[in-house]
């Protein structure tokens, strides 16, 4: 009994603390109130990877969650990593920390590329059903379109802005009561949830066409039900579950359903359906099997031949018809009878594994496939011929992307940089002053240039610049510096922005050990060369008795004893959840005694002579050692 309870405890340790650790997560000096989902990458031959960045949206739950009165750092929403898995840009605090998919870039809007996405329906819909979201390259929302009200929610499986940049498609879903006649049971009644789309205005937001599956899906194509599945309220059966969208040059639509195994052609006419591919009904004598699949796209168009990509996923929560799920091309002749389809490319999951849910599949200009395998992030990319060239995850296990995309892309900023500026020293040999600055979703700084003024009213003199190295850059800078400030600048030495001026911040000096009187910032230009920013990382110091040698070991010493610092700060919420874990587990274990009739007699110190303790004692005592 006591063993078995000792176990259970040790594995709600574990469980707990995996729940809560922060490891798996970004942390930025700059952006303290944002966590960023780490990635764990593995390159296999990085000269054919295409150049991009990764354009995913993590979520810890595929629906909203309600507020909480508990502090949340911002974690989920819009990102956007580059192909080393760093952070380039976070939207979660522009949006809230609310879900957000189908994250991706449109270059169909007009000279500069824009950013689209799907803004899931409020945790309470009387307060907003979801938007789709049409974003500029400097990160300003430029248009939030509401789906018609009648249509429901905006879904979040598809918001695909199409080519003439005037339109766009979405996925919906609406509910109907019906009879279930087609399943032989005519008395009998259940609410249906049906699948469709809707393609929109992009100016407007009014509905162009829309299209329903109820009437035109019957209703034995499901692989869902059966005549056997108990009847269910309202929205009920999601017999088909569509979940992609897209439309030819001629016009006609390529849905994608899951729960009936199919991809359909939808006539633009009369909304008939054309043809099916798969499912128990399909039009096409086919070499491949796929089911369960997820954003059906055209790759190539015409009136007789077609070539699509999709993901198949082979598997869904409860079962699987392969051992693994794979991206697909199917070519498509609708010219002859019967109608052929045959896969000319495949490229199965790399580690061999199912995506039982969600994902997708994008070729690439280079024409790589990029897939998002979607559980954990996991994203990987292949070369036309098929060698695995890429994979990555996100770190933690908690979060996943629906869908994750490749895309070049120029991110231009209009607020100005990120700035954290701190003093350490312990005496005025080695005071020094820290900087850490970002520029969140800048993707063109190479460098970062640092100047300090003597005060508000003088000139900025330039104290060094250093190579941007990560979403954020922390530099050094010799001597107590009080108004600082930084400049991003690109590979070609054009000034991309500037931070605005601030007051380093200071420690509380003798907590932190400084020897003598509190000391006062010095004038910049008294140790510093002013210089163009194109000599060495710090200006040359001519009264400095040091070597730059001496200087960069020093600079490399406080650097890292900072960072042992900064590690120490971030485990500390860990270790609190660890000891209030053992402080339960010693708690238990004090019941257990107490209920087995155990007596624990406390050991008490011999009192001296006059009364006192021997710890009592010695702080009694008029006598010091």
């Amino acid at each position: 009994m006591l063993l078995s309870s000792v176990s259970l405890l040790l594995w709600l340790c574990q469980t707990a603390l995996a729940q809560y650790s922060s490891d798996d997560l970004m942390s930025f000096v700059t952006l303290p109130d944002v966590r960023a989902v780490k990635f764990n990458v593995h390159y296999e031959n990085r000269e054919l990877v295409s150049p991009g960045y990764w354009f995913v949206a993590p979520y810890l739950h595929i629906g909203p969650d309600p507020p909480s009165t508990l502090y949340e750092q911002y974690q989920i929403g819009p990102h956007i990593y580059d192909s080393e898995g760093r952070l380039v840009w976070t939207g979660s605090q522009q949006f809230e920390n609310r879900n957000v998919f189908d994250f991706k870039v449109v270059n169909s809007l007009g000279p500069d590329p824009h950013l689209s996405m799907v803004l899931q329906n409020s945790w309470d819909r009387n307060i907003d059903t979801g938007y789709g979201m049409i974003l500029t390259n400097d990160y300003h929302v430029q248009r939030k379109l509401p789906l018609r009200k009648d249509l429901g929610s905006f879904d979040i499986h598809e918001f695909n802005i199409l080519d003439d940049g005037k339109t766009a498609l979405v996925t919906v879903y609406l509910s109907h009561e019906i009879s279930l006649e087609e399943f032989g049971l005519p008395k009998e009644k259940t609410w249906l949830e049906s699948g469709g789309y809707a393609e929109i205005d992009l100016n407007t937001a009014e509905v162009v066409q829309w299209w329903d599956s109820y009437g035109h899906i019957p209703l034995p194509e499901t692989v869902h039900y059966s005549p056997y599945s108990p009847v269910e309220g309202h929205p009920g059966w999601d017999y088909v579950h569509v979940n992609s969208v897209d439309k030819n040059e001629i016009g006609d639509y390529l849905i994608s359903c899951r729960f009936t195994n199919t991809i359909y052609l939808i006539s633009c006419m009369d909304g008939n359906i054309m043809w099916r591919l798969g499912g128990i009904y399909s039009d096409f004598v086919q070499d491949f099997t796929f089911s369960k699949q997820h954003d059906a796209k055209f790759v190539e168009s015409n009136g007789t031949h077609h070539i699509i990509s999709f993901l198949n996923n082979a598997s869904d929560e409860e079962f699987n018809e392969e051992n693994m799920s794979s991206s697909l091309f199917v070519e498509l002749d609708t010219s002859v009878k019967p109608m052929t389809a045959k896969a000319i490319r495949r490229y199965n999951r790399p580690d061999h594994q199912l995506s039982r849910l969600r994902g997708n599949t994008q070729l690439l200009p280079n024409d790589n496939v990029f897939t998002c395998w979607s559980k954990e992030g996991y994203i990987s990319e292949h070369a036309g011929d098929g060698e695995l060239l890429m994979t990555a995850n996100f770190t933690s296990p908690r979060y996943s992307s629906y869908r994750g995309y490749k895309f070049e892309f120029t991110g231009r900023p209009t607020a100005p940089p990120d700035m954290v500026a701190s003093v350490y020293g312990t005496d005025e040999t080695n005071m020094v002053t820290t900087f850490w600055v970002s520029w969140n979703g800048a993707t063109d700084v190479a460098w970062w240039n640092f100047y300090a003024r003597a005060n508000e009213f003088h000139d900025p003199v330039f104290i060094g610049k250093t190579p941007r190295s990560d979403f954020e850059t922390m530099y050094i800078a010799r001597g107590y510096l009080d108004w600082v400030s930084a400049e991003a600048v690109d590979a070609n030495g054009t000034i991309l922005g500037k931070s605005e001026m601030h007051r380093s911040k200071s420690p509380d000096w003798k907590s932190v050990g400084y020897r003598g009187k509190s000391p006062i910032p010095v004038d910049p230009s008294t140790i510093y060369q002013e210089n163009n920013g194109t000599e060495g990382d710090n200006a040359a110091d001519k009264s400095a008795q040091k070597s730059p040698d001496a200087i960069d070991t020093q600079t490399q010493k406080t650097t890292q004893v900072l960072k042992h610092t900064y590690d120490a700060i971030r485990s500390i919420s860990g270790i609190f959840s660890f000891v209030l874990l053992l402080c339960l587990f010693f708690g238990v274990m004090a019941c257990y005694m107490v209920i087995r009739g155990w007596r624990v007699r406390l050991y008490q110190r011999p009192r001296t002579e006059d009364g006192y303790s021997d710890e009592r004692a010695h702080l009694a005592s008029p006598h010091e050692d």
